[in-house]
Formats: C-alpha cells, sequence, structure tokens
C-alpha cells in the first residue's frame, strides 16, 4: 500500500469497495489504457467491468437497486479509476451526475422509472448545459423550449457532451419562458431555465425525430469517451419529462449536479497526479546518469518532495469537499476550492514527472506521455479555474462580510 492519499476513518465497507476498484484499474485497466487511449477507442470491455462491479449505482438508493454508498466513496472510487485512465472516469462521471440530479430532484415517477436502469448500467446518462458560443456564461443559453399542448418543443444546439454517443439519457438545460414577461426573463435569466430528460438511442446520427447527435469532437487528449454536440430541430419531449415536474427550476438544478461534479474532477486530478508521481519515482530510480540514479541528484530529490506534497494536498482538500457534502452542509466553497487546487497541481505534478522523464516523455511508448495530453482538461471541466475562483471569491465575501 502507498503511503500517499491515504483516507483515515473509513469503513470496512469503504475499504472492501475501494480495494476491489484498485484492483480492477491494476489488472484491467492500466496494461491497456495507453493503446486504447492512442487508438481513440470506447473502452467497452472496462465499461462492462465496471457495470458488472457496480458503480454505476454507487449512489443511487438501494431501494432503487444501487449501492447507496457516500459521495466521499464515490469520489474515491473515480481517483483510482483516473489513475488508471482520467477517461473511464469521465463516462461514469456524467452518468452519476444525471442519476444525482434525478435522486434530489425528480418526481416519483422519474425516479421509479430511470434510477433502477440507471444503477444496473442500462440506462447511461449525460448532461448538457453548455453551447457553441457560451463557454462558460450558463445564463447565456440560447435552445429554448416552447410548450405545444401536453409536450415541449426543443431547439437549439448544445455542445460538449461527454457520452453524446453511448448515452440512452441526456438531462438537457434550455431556457423556456414559461410564466415569465421578456423584460423578467431578461432581467431573471437563472429563472426561466429547465431541465429536460431527453430519452434517445445511443450512436450518432439522428437518434431520434428531432435529435441529432453528429459524430465525436476530435480531442487532443480525454480520449477513448465520446465527446460530442447535440442538435434539437422541433424536438418533442413530454411534459412529464421535465425534471421535477415544474418548470424555471432547472439552472439551480444543474448547479446542484455540478457541484457534486466538481468534487468528481478534483478527485480525477488527485488519481491523474497520483499516477504521474508513480511514474515519476518509479522510471527516477531506474534512469542512471553520471553514474548512479537520478533519483539521488538533489534536483529530482527537490521534484518528488514538491509531486508528493501536492498530490497529498490535493487529496485532503478533496476528501473534507466530499465529506462536507456528505454531511448536509453547503460545500461549494470547499468543492470550488479542491477542483481548483486539484487540477492545477495535476497539472504541475504530470509536468514534473514529464521533466524527469526527459526526451523519453516525449514518446508515446511511456504513459507519461499521455497523462501530459490529459491533464489540461480538468482545467476547464466543470467550469473553469477562473470560475472556481469566482465562486471561491463570492463564498469568502458573504462568509467574511465587513461589519462596517
Amino acid at each position: 500500500m502507498a503511503r500517499l492519499a491515504q483516507t483515515a476513518g473509513l469503513t470496512d465497507v469503504q475499504q472492501e469497495i475501494l480495494s476491489t476498484v484498485r484492483d480492477f484499474v491494476d489488472k484491467e485497466i492500466i496494461p491497456v489504457a495507453t493503446e486504447l487511449e492512442h487508438r481513440d477507442e470506447y473502452p467497452q470491455q472496462i465499461v462492462d467491468g465496471l457495470k458488472e462491479l457496480g458503480l454505476f449505482g454507487l449512489m443511487i438508493p438501494e431501494e432503487y437497486g444501487g449501492l447507496g454508498e457516500s459521495l466521499l466513496t464515490y469520489a474515491l472510487c473515480v481517483e483510482e479509476i483516473a489513475r488508471g485512465w482520467m477517461s473511464v472516469s469521465g463516462i461514469i462521471n456524467t452518468h452519476f451526475i444525471v442519476a444525482y440530479m434525478l435522486k434530489q430532484h425528480g418526481t416519483q415517477e422519474q425516479k421509479e422509472h430511470f434510477l433502477p436502469r440507471m444503477a444496473a448500467g442500462d440506462v447511461r446518462g449525460a448532461f448538457s448545459m453548455s453551447e457553441p458560443g457560451l463557454g462558460s456564461d450558463v445564463s447565456a443559453i440560447t435552445s429554448k423550449a416552447v410548450k405545444d399542448g401536453d409536450e415541449y418543443v426543443l431547439n437549439g444546439q448544445k455542445m460538449w457532451l461527454t457520452n453524446g454517443g453511448t448515452s440512452s439519457l441526456v438531462a438537457v438545460l434550455v431556457r423556456s419562458d414559461e410564466g415569465h414577461s421578456p423584460e423578467e426573463a431578461a432581467a431573471k435569466p437563472h429563472k426561466s431555465m429547465t431541465t429536460f430528460l431527453v430519452e434517445k438511442e445511443p450512436g450518432f446520427g439522428e437518434v431520434r425525430p428531432g435529435l441529432t447527435i453528429p459524430g465525436k469532437i476530435d480531442k487532443m487528449g480525454y480520449k477513448g469517451v465520446d465527446t460530442t454536440e447535440l442538435i434539437m430541430d422541433d424536438l418533442r419531449v413530454p411534459a412529464d419529462r421535465v425534471l421535477g415536474g415544474v418548470t424555471g427550476r432547472g439552472f439551480y438544478q444543474m448547479m446542484d449536479g455540478v457541484e457534486v461534479g466538481r468534487v468528481n474532477v478534483a478527485a480525477r486530478g488527485c488519481g491523474v497526479a497520483q499516477r504521474a508521481f508513480e511514474l515519476g519515482v518509479r522510471y527516477a530510480q531506474q534512469r542512471h546518469t553520471f553514474g548512479k540514479p537520478i533519483a539521488q541528484h538533489q534536483a529530482i530529490q527537490f521534484k518528488l518532495a514538491e509531486m508528493a506534497t501536492k498530490v497529498e494536498a490535493a487529496h485532503a482538500m478533496m476528501v473534507n469537499a466530499a465529506r462536507k457534502k456528505d454531511s448536509g452542509e453547503r460545500n461549494d466553497l470547499e468543492a470550488g476550492m479542491a477542483k481548483y487546487l486539484a487540477s492545477e497541481y495535476c497539472k504541475e505534478v504530470v509536468e514534473d514527472a514529464f521533466r524527469i522523464h526527459g526526451g523519453y516523455g516525449f514518446s508515446k511508448e511511456y504513459e507519461i506521455e499521455r497523462l501530459y495530453r490529459e491533464a489540461p482538461m480538468l482545467l476547464i471541466g466543470e467550469g473553469t479555474a477562473e470560475i472556481q475562483k469566482m465562486i471561491i471569491g463570492r463564498r469568502l465575501l458573504e462568509e467574511y462580510r465587513f461589519q462596517g
């Protein structure tokens, strides 16, 4: 057992789950990850294995067929999986966010209809906020839903859907100005958004009438998992597929989902950084220069010391953010801090491991080359570093308001 990134106070059940996942990662993911990643191939066999382990239902309540575990257990599992291959943790994360939103905000009928099949991994989730022209400005969404009898008609284009092709259920955030005047909708855009639960066939092209998934976006890293656009052209969705049954609450539902998603991204950063440290410390003991292993040179020892400290600090902040959410407390400050720190430290630890590898780090033969292309995604996923700092700054000013 490695010394770094240990978590105190885990139950026997949590330890058993983590041990099982780590064993799966070491045997089933790490040996094949780089080869699959270079081919940009969907890791079907790995996903099937995770399905058998029950990980798609890890946080879904037991009454719906899940394991009913905590956010902490889930985040620690994500950390292990990202240590093997970050793309696989992305496949689970979007599914988990949709399941979490259903559990927290869905109607009883929606929970009973979707959650048991999501727990089994038979229904896979994706969620969609972003659009081609808006980036981090969610309030500028232009996709729209208009009521037509017992249905809504949705039009617009969405961007950056992880699992866009392989999913069979997409939570889509659009504007619906029902009950608001144009002036009210413009003044309070967050209050005129609704989340729709859109069922579809997995695949690409027109996956149901009015809904098209054009194809995979070719990316620098984060390969294997399918990232797509989503185009709605008079897509008809029944009124009973409004998440929670009431329009106008979509923004708050999505932000709740993204908050736990930020803990997930922090966990991914921790996992990738751990793997980079493992690769760096191992290579430093194998590679010789000037008659001795480079690990014996002070310059390399300093790097290893900094890398290990960052791995440990990021892990501690991620665990704290997860535990805070599990206790029922507000955790947007802690989740923002954990996501910001873990993603920045991940990038730095990966780069130091890359430097330790020297010229070989640039070769596709070595695993660190893949990590070097994967780490930047964490700087922008689930809100950029700049967005996290805005959230952190605003919350600090709330907590430390000057009473003049």
